[in-house]
């Protein structure tokens, strides 16, 4: 008898595991993607050269309070008047840690609504 070699046919590989894994990725994508307009929150930068006068006008954001030079207030706008001379005056903001975005946000907000435009974020 003869021997001859047992003739095996190829399987080929399945691509359906990879087309899982394909949806998978591009379901995970779509849901991780963040859509829409993304809102951006103006800082102007100020130049090295203008420098800072007047009385200091540090003001401490905390998650629960408003400290202007260390001492807390109420209505944050109104006792920054006292130390300007000009709207145009730098105010230096601070946020504490734990102070969320949301909040200092609120607080440049409301600056700006008094008319006050220099504002510098520090950390």
């Amino acid at each position: 008898m003869l021997d001859l070699p047992i003739r095996t046919a190829r399987r080929r590989p399945s691509l359906t595991p990879m087309i899982d894994v394909v949806f998978l990725l591009l379901i995970f994508f779509m849901l991780a993607a963040r859509f829409g307009p993304t809102q951006a929150l103006p800082l102007p930068l100020s130049s090295a050269a203008s420098g800072y006068s007047g009385p200091p006008r540090l003001v401490t954001v905390a998650p629960d309070a408003l400290l202007l030079n260390g001492i807390a207030v109420d209505d944050l706008p109104a006792a920054l008047a006292q130390l300007m001379d000009d709207p145009a005056d730098t105010v230096v903001l601070r946020p504490t840690p734990g102070t969320d975005v949301e909040r200092l946000a609120q607080v440049i907000a409301a600056l700006r609504a008094a008319g006050l435009t220099a504002l510098a974020v520090v950390e």
